[in-house]
């Protein structure tokens, strides 16, 4: 549980207020306009559906991957031991070992190199939902304890009692809401940002050779 979990409660239970303070919208002019019409959500929701992030899967993820490269360089050991190859076919087989390594572990277009890509955007990810969710606490924190909180919920008391949210718990609701959806849009900016930076190395490999094989003289080809 980190920070975020443990304000989950308190958090939503104030942006639930200001959700219903928004529902009919925000004061003319007021600066959280260009942010609900980007982001087409008020400010409870978009919390409450980042609270389902979380980066030990996507570290997990990472070091699943890692384990895969592991295997291929296993592979590519033994098709590159000399002594692994015997027998008169196995110099006619050369080629088509070269071209399979190529494939399997020569550069960020292999195999290996995708893998090793898509390890490191998983743990990229890991770190931006960390970080994401580390700034997403501190803006709560900020709300929770300000005076635009304390008016929020005084106004929504009043709704509750029948009489119409005041002018004051609206503003106060779109400050609050202003604050938070800022951080989010943050956060959704910085994984665009990482899409479009790992794209290219995550793209789906092809072969990048002649078909595997060789000829065949009838000279058995062993492999140990």
């Amino acid at each position: 549980m980190d920070a975020l979990d443990r304000l989950a409660e308190p958090g939503l239970d104030l942006l639930d207020r200001v959700d219903t303070l928004l529902a009919g919208g925000a004061p003319e002019g007021h600066r959280l306009w260009p942010l609900l019409r980007r982001m087409q959500v008020l400010p409870g929701d978009a919390v409450r559906g980042f609270l389902d992030l979380h980066p030990a899967p996507l570290a997990g993820a990472g070091h699943a991957v890692r384990g895969l490269v592991r295997a291929y360089d296993e592979v590519s050991r033994t098709l590159t031991d000399p002594a692994a190859w015997s027998g008169p076919a196995a110099s006619a087989y050369d080629q088509a070992r070269a071209v399979l390594l190529r494939h399997l572990d020569e550069g960020p277009e292999s195999l290996v190199g995708r893998l090793e890509a898509t390890a490191g955007y998983a743990d990229a990810l890991a770190d931006w939902v960390e970080g994401s969710r580390l700034a997403l606490a501190r803006a709560l924190a900020d709300v929770l304890g300000s005076a635009e909180a304390v008016r929020v919920r005084a106004a929504t008391a009043t709704t509750a009692g029948g009489a119409g949210p005041g002018g004051a718990g609206l503003l106060a609701a779109a400050d609050i809401a202003h604050r938070v959806l800022a951080v989010l849009g943050v956060a959704y900016d910085g994984a665009e940002t990482l899409l479009r930076q790992w794209s290219p190395s995550l793209a789906e490999t092809t072969w990048r050779g002649s078909t595997v094989g060789g000829p065949y003289h009838g000279s058995p080809l062993r492999v140990r």
